[in-house]
């Protein structure tokens, strides 16, 4: 039977304390032959009806998501930046999170394509945006969602591929531990030559290893200073494994959009 998750990380959305004050967010686990590939199932919903709209900001994962909202559905590769979304009105979004490179088994062809244009979702399962809108999102419950949507992955689930499983375990490795910034560091705790590893991203993941090293050291810091505005910013660097301060800094604008101190700001105002 699926559940919903109880397990609390924001997952790259920003100041998720405040956000939960204007929509829900749930994920569910997927059925057991459907979870080598997807990740987990989500649903946003929302009623804004008599508020203000909210704008919710997200950092980007290392994930392919298919996701279906009104007249705005497809399947899309990782994001390269912070990106933001609008609540507003009534509504709801539905997504399906593959595991990192568990969608190439799907595409077959390099997903750092998905970085130029999403995916329509006729391409992999026989249904249009318009189609899929229409009968996913009357559903009553969402667990009628998740079965519906599960009705039209099981049909196209491909032959399980080591290579998602490799790169799951690598990424899970980058999670775990904290000091790893390099990818020289990814490459010998799996034995694997860099150039491999390279193509193997590309492919597999849309994204390169680099950024997924540093868009988790980032996001850890961003968690950290949602959880404690207040923090020694050279001590944060050095537990997220960064040498120099003004390294740091410049990298979490790079993702976030702003510096340690202005996001601090802003959840110590959003608090």
């Amino acid at each position: 039977m699926m559940s919903a998750s109880m397990q609390r990380p924001s997952m790259g959305l920003l100041h998720l304390q405040e956000g939960e004050k204007n929509f829900q967010l749930t994920r569910y686990a997927p059925s057991e032959d459907i979870a080598f590939f997807v990740k987990h199932f989500w649903i946003v919903s929302w009623d804004l009806s008599e508020q203000k709209q909210y704008l919710q900001e997200v950092v980007p994962n290392p994930c392919v998501n298919l996701i279906v909202q009104q007249g705005r559905s497809g399947i899309f590769g990782a994001a390269k930046q912070k990106y933001s979304y609008l609540v507003e009105g009534k509504g709801c979004v539905f997504g399906a999170k593959f595991r990192p490179g568990g969608f190439y088994p799907f595409m077959q062809q390099p997903v750092s394509a998905l970085a130029d244009r999403p995916l329509d979702i006729r391409d992999i399962f026989d249904v249009d945006g318009p189609a899929m809108e229409e009968l996913l999102l009357s559903q009553e419950g969402e667990a009628a969602m998740i079965e519906l949507a599960e009705r039209f992955i099981k049909p196209k689930l491909p032959v399980q591929d080591e290579s998602v499983t490799l790169i799951n375990q690598m990424v899970d490795w980058i999670m775990a531990q904290r000091d790893v910034t390099k990818v020289d560091q990814l490459c010998a705790a799996f034995h694997i030559n860099k150039r491999t590893l390279q193509r193997l991203f590309d492919q597999y993941v849309g994204v390169t290893p680099k950024w997924v090293i540093q868009l988790y050291r980032l996001q850890n810091a961003a968690e950290t200073l949602d959880r404690s505005p207040s923090h020694d910013w050279t001590q944060l660097s050095l537990e997220l494994g960064y040498h120099d301060q003004s390294h740091f800094i410049k990298d979490f604008k790079a993702v976030i959009g702003v510096t340690p101190e202005q996001y601090a700001s802003n959840s110590n105002r959003k608090s």
